[in-house]
């Protein structure tokens, strides 16, 4: 509150009650919106499957890794993406997800935006040639089967759009390499949590009679899983009276056990944080797998739940399980009853060796396979895939020159890669549609900002600030496009700040598309600044033959409002003009016409695709601008065939020639101006002179023919 009292007083100090109340109801608003927050975060993991253990390893799992190596990291359920989610995202990892249209309509947008795209599964089931060969698929009733075939087909349309795939093992590299060329490992790993209860199971696990050994199954496709070794079961069961057997979750009693059902502990599927006591509570942990290719591809999880708790674990020596160092930190045994039986009799005999191993897997465990620990990998591989990203801070959308330039900067960067990100500092969001495609824009005011920017741009005084203080930042430039010190009257505070900009001691580095600028920034401040010239859209201002035998249009262009567009004198100079021959058009992107101005036409915020058609309408442009970085409407006007008469400075003299492709006027000469407008509309030998000479200089500036020098001046060496 104190904080609040002194920058209110600094306000009304320095720039007036009027000031300060304007800044007030600005702020008032701006804490309203707060409240309605999104998030600005690196990578996004769309979950599609329903099934809670799969997609808790590897949405919730990868989240947690992502997010303690330092990738700010979300999740959303598939069902709940919509294309405006792109914005807010570097990257995006879909999680089993079948292909809908929306899915279909964003990854081809995320594309077009330069964002990565990766697919993440955890099972083969993205093709019908390995589910097919899934039992309890193959028993499935027919209508049953077509929804499964569906959901399997279009997942695997989804995995087929991404650009990568994250996996979980070895086996389903190899396959989905078939799919899509480049393929990471990230293997099923524990959260905080899981270790967390795992470590507190130990600690609470009671002493009991006899041994247990245990049969966890995930799920009913699993049976097939048991009858591999019933016959060892039976056989140990038959051998060691002080044998008990528990099977958990969803598996039938096979008839040939029930013999021993004064032994057998049936308890049913169990939510995953309850998981861990279940486990600490056996002495074996069984974990069977036919030798499929479906199965090859299964993680070994069920090792690793078991390590935490300091349980053994006796699994088949196929797929994943062969991460298990035999006989060291579990026990290996090929699929037949002989080995199993040898296997299971002396780890059920010997206390010592059971316990050495459990340790072994609890330690190495520990080290290897929590969240916290192993993100590095995958979190370097998505870095090493995500396109370069540039945020732009922008005052307003509002369109003005200065603006466009950005837009056509962004659709330049875009084009070679980049993924590209505009921030609104007022209260609009509203994405931009160019004619080189839409631009996405958040709201400063409403979004929370985490996400890693390799260049953040600042493009006003007033929008260094935020990229000063952004945290996750590689490189900070300054996009400088004007002396903005000079957009305020003398006496306002804002020059102040706006002169501050230029002695930035942080790092920033300047930028600019205007040598008058580069020049003031070396001999004024001492800065050195990367320089790219503006350009011109030729198509955008196509040629058009001017017939001066009717009525004469004279076009003024600018904000009334601006005092440094100087609007008002050449308003003094056309209304010194004979109204019968002359026809007055006024273009603004901003400020109305004053009730002194003599407007024939009136043309207020035309987009940026119309204003072309603005120009060929007019047959002489007058500009009196004060101040300018760069001046564009003279070039733009010359490209349609048209004819300009300025007041020369600082932001048109890097192109425009006195008698070559314009005429000057003495800034502030009223009588001046109006007699080169008489001069052209007389002279029909200096019009065609003048205009050849401006559709050579407006030639020479074509967007394609400078595109290298705009994208390099955003490299950093």
């Amino acid at each position: 509150m104190n904080r609040l009292v002194e920058k209110s007083v600094q306000s009304i100090k320095h720039g007036g009650v009027k000031e300060f109340a304007s800044k007030a109801v600005n702020y008032v608003k701006i804490r309203a919106i707060k409240k309605e927050n999104y998030f600005f975060g690196d990578i996004l993991i769309i979950n599609g499957c329903t099934l809670p253990h799969p997609a808790r390893y590897r949405v919730d799992h990868q989240v947690e890794q992502l997010r303690a190596s330092g990738l700010v990291t979300d999740r959303i359920n598939y069902t709940d993406l919509t294309l405006e989610k792109l914005k807010y995202y570097r990257g995006f990892i879909f999680f089993r997800c079948p292909i809908t249209p929306e899915i279909e309509e964003f990854i081809k947008c995320a594309k077009d935006e330069n964002k990565a795209v990766f697919y993440d599964i955890d099972d083969l089931v993205i093709d019908r040639k390995y589910t097919d060969k899934i039992e309890f698929v193959k028993n499935m009733a027919e209508e049953d089967k077509a929804i499964y075939d569906d959901g399997v087909d279009r997942m695997k349309k989804t995995l087929q759009m991404c650009d990568y795939a994250i996996t979980t093992t070895e086996c389903l590299a190899k396959e989905l390499k078939n799919y899509v060329s480049d393929v990471y490992i990230n293997r099923n790993v524990a959260s905080e949590r899981m270790v967390e209860l795992s470590l507190q199971a130990v600690k609470e696990k009671k002493e009991h009679e006899g041994i247990i050994m245990g049969y966890l199954s995930g799920s009913i496709t699993h049976n097939p899983d048991v009858e591999l070794i019933k016959p060892a079961i039976i056989s140990m069961m038959k051998k060691h009276d002080n044998l008990k057997l528990k099977l958990v979750g969803e598996i039938e009693l096979p008839n040939d056990l029930k013999e021993f059902n004064s032994r057998i502990i049936i308890e049913p599927f169990v939510d995953w944080e309850r998981l861990p006591k279940i486990i600490s509570s056996l002495d074996i942990n069984l974990a069977p797998l036919e030798e499929t290719i479906f199965n090859e591809a299964k993680s070994e999880n069920k090792w690793m739940e078991a390590a935490l708790v300091k349980t053994v674990t006796v699994a088949s020596d196929v797929g994943a399980f062969k991460v298990i160092n035999n006989n060291v930190d579990g026990v290996l045994c090929k699929n037949n009853v002989k080995e199993w039986e040898k296997a299971l009799d002396k780890v059920i005999s010997d206390k010592e060796y059971r316990e050495k191993l459990a340790l072994s897997a609890h330690k190495r465990v520990l080290e290897n396979y929590v969240t916290t620990y192993t993100g590095h990998g995958v979190a370097k591989y998505i870095k090493e895939k995500l396109h370069r990203n540039i945020g732009f801070v922008l005052p307003t959308t509002n369109i003005s020159g200065g603006v466009n330039v950005i837009i056509r900067h962004i659709a330049l960067l875009k084009k070679q890669g980049y993924d590209v990100t505009v921030i609104n500092m007022d209260n609009n969001n509203d994405d931009l549609n160019s004619r080189w495609g839409v631009v996405r824009v958040l709201k400063n005011h409403k979004t929370k900002f985490n996400g890693h920017f390799d260049t953040l741009v600042a493009s006003l005084w007033a929008t260094l600030d935020f990229v000063k203080k952004y945290r996750n930042v590689k490189n900070k430039m300054y996009l400088v496009q004007n002396y903005e010190t000079d957009f305020g009257d003398f006496g306002q505070y804002m020059r102040i700040e706006a002169n501050s900009t230029y002695e930035d001691e942080t790092g920033v580095k300047y930028l600019t598309i205007s040598k008058w600028c580069q020049n003031w920034l070396k001999d004024k401040f001492e800065k050195k600044c990367k320089f790219a010239p503006n350009g011109i859209e030729l198509e955008q201002f196509e040629f058009k033959k001017r017939n001066f035998s009717g009525k004469i249009k004279i076009l003024v262009e600018g904000n009334s409002d601006d005092y440094y567009k100087n609007v008002d004198e050449s308003f003094k100079i056309v209304d010194k003009l004979d109204k019968d021959k002359y026809e007055i058009h006024f273009l603004s992107y901003q400020g109305e016409p004053k009730k002194w101005y003599h407007v024939d036409k009136f043309m207020h915020k035309v987009p940026y695709t119309e204003v072309g058609k603005v120009y060929q309408e007019a047959d002489i442009l007058i500009k009196s601008s004060i101040l300018e970085s760069f001046s564009y409407p003279p070039l733009e006007m010359m490209a349609t065939g048209g004819l300009v008469v300025v007041a020369p400075n600082g932001g048109n003299i890097e192109y425009i020639k006195d008698g070559e492709n314009c005429l000057f006027y003495e800034p502030g000469n009223i009588d001046d101006a109006v007699q080169k407008i008489e001069k052209l509309s007389n002279d029909k030998k200096l019009r065609e002179k003048l205009i050849k000479g401006g559709l050579k200089t407006a030639g020479n500036r074509e967007w394609k023919k400078i595109e290298k020098d705009i994208v390099d001046m955003y490299e950093v060496k």
